[in-house]
């Protein structure tokens, strides 16, 4: 017989012979039974829950929204038009801002009703709400634009929390504009008797003018102040709407507490200056009351150095315990002579702005100046400074493994100052954050690494 060659010989089966392939055939029958019954009770991506319908949602062609549960679609449903809520009644209250200063402001300007000083009596800083209000729905407009680019019809991506705390810093604008409130209404009422023509003005634009909707110039002044008390009713709607799994939710929450903050901060000072309106009234909790303290703080702050808000970090604050040591020992004889008192110290950073478009920019400036401002506790309902703040471009800090419960920083030629808080890794954390800025400051701290021993001389005493 003749011997046939490999490659002549033709397979009719598999190859791999028929009893495991009906083992193949059944088990790949078995997989797929597994699959369409895993299908049938798949989980929502957003709860995890069994209970979403297929059939419907496939028919839909909406592969996406089949993967989420009843609930889970009702909850995004709701979040979408939260969301859109949020920036439609803001992009309304940029137009009223805009009424105010288009229809009243310059034609009263123009026309010469009113001296310059009794127009920024009325209007307070309304230019200064119409950038913010700009500015803040020109980003928001652009992630809601963005998330639409990409297929996300659910404005799931779409972070309101984030864009509202790159944005806090509108906040006190806010808080000046209702501090004069009362008083722009009372010049306005005043003038209104006392001038004809602005009487006059005023009934035929609220008359005639389509574009006031027939409402006077007193109902728009009330828009800032309407607004700002509307921002935690609609923080608390798109939270109520959003999952504690959604990279938002924390900035949801903590922006709801500034503004609610800001808001108690004002009702304070409202009463403080003997005024009977209040803004609408939140819960106030101990961590509420701290925030509002910190705001005052700030404002303490911000007030003493004279720099612009828009330019300045809050680095970090809270209190810390302070000692002076007579003859700048303290290494030497440790920290338990030192006599400690509390104090309150908040560490600003002065810096250039890198985008118009955000009054924060996530990619911060070069650093112009970094002060240490030191409060004493609040005396009287006021705070007080203990002294100027601390210019940490003519400063020293360093620690010693002897006492490494506290740190020192000195004012060249000046007073030295021994800090520590009564958590030990907080003091740790005030201590590096402080030497940053004292390094990044001073072409002499860069070239010599802001060593102590470099600058200070021997024979000098400090006062």
């Amino acid at each position: 017989a003749t011997r046939t060659k490999s490659a002549d010989v033709e397979r009719a089966d598999s190859g791999i012979g028929q009893m495991p392939a009906r083992k193949w055939r059944n088990r790949a029958s078995e997989t797929l039974s597994s699959l369409q019954a895993w299908e049938a009770h798949r989980p929502c991506t957003d709860c995890g829950e069994r209970d979403l319908p297929v059939e419907t949602d496939v028919q839909n062609c909406n592969q996406r929204r089949a993967d989420l549960c009843e609930k889970c679609r009702k909850r995004r449903t709701e979040r979408k038009e939260s969301v859109l809520e949020f920036v439609n009644t803001e992009a309304s209250y940029g137009e009223d801002l805009r009424i105010i200063k288009e229809e009243f402001y310059l034609p009263m300007q123009a026309a010469g009703l009113l001296s310059q000083e009794q127009l920024l009596g009325i209007f307070s800083n309304i230019q200064e709400l119409i950038d913010l209000n700009e500015n803040f729905l020109e980003i928001l407009q652009e992630e809601i634009d963005q998330a639409f680019d990409q297929g996300d019809d659910d404005l799931m991506t779409v972070c309101i929390g984030e864009v509202f705390l790159e944005f806090v810093n509108m906040l006190p604008a806010f808080q000046t504009y209702c501090l004069q409130q009362s008083s722009s209404v009372n010049m306005l009422n005043a003038l209104e008797k006392e001038k004809e023509l602005l009487r006059i003005f005023l009934n035929v634009s609220q008359n005639d003018n389509t574009a006031l909707r027939r409402m006077n110039l007193r109902s728009f002044l009330m828009a800032p102040l309407q607004r700002v008390t509307k921002y935690p009713l609609l923080l608390s709607r798109i939270i109520k709407a959003t999952t504690e799994y959604h990279p938002d939710h924390g900035s949801l929450r903590e922006a709801k507490s500034r503004i609610e903050s800001h808001l108690e901060h004002i009702n304070m000072k409202t009463k403080q200056e003997g005024n009977t309106w209040t803004l609408r009234s939140f819960r106030q909790d101990s961590k509420k009351k701290r925030e509002v303290i910190n705001i005052e703080m700030r404002e303490t702050a911000l007030k003493t150095v004279g720099w612009l808000r828009e330019e300045t970090r809050f680095v970090m604050e809270g209190s810390l315990q302070l000692a002076q040591p007579p003859d700048g020992q303290w290494v030497k004889k440790g920290s338990k002579t030192l006599k400690f008192q509390n104090m309150q110290v908040l560490l600003l950073v002065n810096m250039k702005r890198v985008s118009e478009s955000s009054l924060e920019s996530a990619e911060p400036g070069p650093v112009k100046d970094a002060v240490l401002v030191l409060i004493r506790d609040k005396n009287n309902g006021k705070f007080h400074l203990l002294r100027e703040p601390l210019k940490l471009s003519n400063c020293i800090v360093s620690t010693d493994p002897d006492c490494d419960d506290t740190f020192e920083l000195i004012e060249i030629r000046r007073e030295a100052f021994v800090f520590r808080d009564s958590d030990r890794a907080r003091t740790h954390h005030w201590f590096r954050q402080i030497r940053r800025y004292s390094r990044e400051l001073g072409s002499w701290k860069k070239r010599r690494n802001a060593l102590p021993n470099i600058m200070i001389s021997t024979p000098h005493t400090r006062p």
